[in-house]
Parts: C-alpha cells; structure tokens; sequence
C-alpha cells in the first residue's frame, strides 16, 4: 500500500513537472510569436495616429476650400451668364 502511494506520489510530481514544463514552452511560444508579429508590423509603412490625424485635418481643409471656390465660381459664372 504504501509503495502504490509512493508509485502514484512519484507519478504525479512527474506529470506536474510535464505540465510545467509544457506550460513555458507555451509561453516562450508566445513571445516568439508577439516579437516576430511586432517585427513584421515595425517594418511595414504604418502611421502613427497623431500623423493620421493631421493628414485628415488637412484633407477636410482641403475640401472645405475646393468646396468654397467652387460657391464662388458658380457664383461668377451666373453672373455672367445673366
């Protein structure tokens, strides 16, 4: 009886050690993985959000100005016309 305790004690830190074991190959995995993810993605042509955000502040500029000269030639052009 004892020895079977013994077999089953020995099993069992065995298999806990396996899992430990297991378990940080997991996580070394995962860091792999966040660090080859964070190298491909550094090296891709991505902008910052702060760079977006003013690109699209002058994109509405932009369109306002064209929106507002094209008032003004229409504007014109009717008086022409008339």
């Amino acid at each position: 009886m004892q020895s079977e305790n013994r077999l089953f004690d020995d099993f069992v830190k065995m298999m806990n050690g396996a899992a430990g074991t297991i378990a940080g190959m997991g996580r070394e995995a995962e860091a792999g993985i966040k660090d080859r993810a964070k190298d491909w993605i550094g090296g891709l042509d991505f902008v910052s959000r702060e760079e977006f955000e003013a690109v699209k502040a002058m994109a509405v500029a932009a369109r306002d100005e064209a929106d507002a000269l094209r008032a003004r030639l229409d504007a014109l052009e009717a008086k022409t016309k008339g």
